[in-house]
């Protein structure tokens, strides 16, 4: 049972598509569908990058 969930269900389709850039960028092939094939490591660099790109945008917008 995943403890994760969308605070505003309407944001669901950008942070997917978000997700999915990401993940093309580090070069992790995702679907969207079933991922549990990946690595922690894989899955931790998609994270990682999500999460770089949203402090270079609010450092950019400060």
């Amino acid at each position: 049972m995943s403890r994760n969930r969308v605070l505003v269900p309407e944001a669901k389709a950008g942070l997917n598509k978000f997700k999915m850039e990401a993940a093309k960028e580090v070069g992790v092939n995702l679907t969207d569908g079933y991922n549990g094939d990946l690595t922690s490591r894989q899955n931790g660099s998609v994270g990682g990058q999500m999460v770089k790109k949203m402090v270079e945008s609010y450092e950019k917008n400060l």
